[in-house]
């Protein structure tokens, strides 16, 4: 039988057994009907009323003033009925729309997913969090028939569903780019951009090609944050130097080409801004700060380096990220 059938029933039991023995007991049992009743969708204005409806019939001679402030309160609960309706309306409409939010970053971990390639010489370690559900970084590697390795790291300038969206555009029209010359890459990422991208959204990347014969790392930027150049014979972090205008804002944008040699030893440090813009209680960290981590787990592998890292910095700033973090770090082994 359905429970609003059997409510009337149960209520009056409860109430009855209530008046004759007001213990907590008994008041237990009417909070287990108060949960069942909201399970129910019952209003609270329903529960009032055949409150009035049962104390009439107990209590014939129940006194006006008693009867008239079951009235009273039964007006006030209509309009409290009607938000808690709306509340709940609004819980039920948030729980489907995460739970869209869900689906769709899983989709996006699928369709912009990317395998970190291994070869004997470059230790190779990848790590990307979002902020929220989705992400608005990418990386991406790819290794061709020569064993040389392309990688990009890219960030939307903007958060949420529409970034994610932006960067599977972006990851499909790098799959279809001719060449990996990283500046002829960017620049036809950019006509890209240009032609299919809202104005108001802008996107950074930074495109490298680690080429194995001669281990020289040739690099381009589209105004993305700068990375490191670790050299172990010195023991020196610098700054990767490569300026470029950001992807989508000029069609015929040009970008330069840079040239480094890795030696033995050396690291590319990569990353987004989610990693710079770490804040800490007293502001941003400074970029002294992110070394002296990268140096306390250089001794590490690749992947335990950038793990390592993110614990950190995500323990300096308690657990709560404020921009989605990308790391990464190509350490030459022989």
């Amino acid at each position: 039988m359905d429970f609003r059938e059997l409510m009337e029933t149960k209520y009056r039991h409860i109430l009855e057994k209530y008046i004759t023995d007001p213990s907590e007991q008994v008041l237990y049992q009417g909070q287990k009907f108060s949960r069942k009743s909201i399970e129910h969708r019952i209003s609270p204005e329903e529960i009032i009323s055949l409150h009035k409806t049962l104390m009439n019939e107990m209590y014939p001679d129940l006194p006006e003033e008693v009867s008239l402030s079951f009235d009273m309160l039964l007006e006030v609960m209509l309009g409290y009925g009607l938000a808690y309706r709306e509340h709940q309306s609004l819980r039920h409409k948030q729980q489907e729309l995460r739970t869209e939010m869900e689906i769709a970053a899983n989709v996006q971990q699928t369709l912009l997913g990317t395998n970190v390639p291994s070869v004997p010489w470059l230790d190779i370690g990848a790590i990307s969090v979002p902020a929220k559900h989705m992400n608005g970084d990418y990386y991406h590697f790819v290794k061709d028939e020569t064993n040389n390795i392309s990688i990009a790291i890219a960030d939307v300038i903007g958060k949420g569903i529409p970034a994610a969206l932006c960067m599977s555009m972006i990851k499909y029209a790098m799959d279809s780019q001719p060449d990996n010359q990283p500046s002829k890459v960017l620049e036809n990422l950019n006509r890209v951009v240009e032609q299919n991208v809202d104005p108001s959204m802008f996107i950074t990347m930074f495109y490298g090609v680690y080429h194995s014969e001669d281990h020289m790392f040739s690099f381009s930027s589209a105004g993305h944050e700068p990375g490191f150049l670790y050299r172990a014979q010195t023991g020196e972090f610098k700054e990767i130097e490569a300026k470029g205008l950001l992807l989508g804002v000029e069609k015929r944008t040009k970008y330069k080409q840079f040239e480094q040699s890795i030696h033995v030893g050396d690291m590319i440090i990569l990353m987004s801004d989610g990693v710079t813009e770490c804040r800490s209680e007293e502001g941003f960290i400074e970029k002294e700060t992110l070394i002296s981590y990268i140096k306390k787990y250089i001794h590490l592998p690749a992947q335990e380096i950038v793990m390592n890292i993110y614990k950190e910095l995500e323990k300096l700033q308690h657990f709560q990220l404020r921009d989605d973090f990308t790391l990464i770090i190509l350490k030459r082994n022989v």
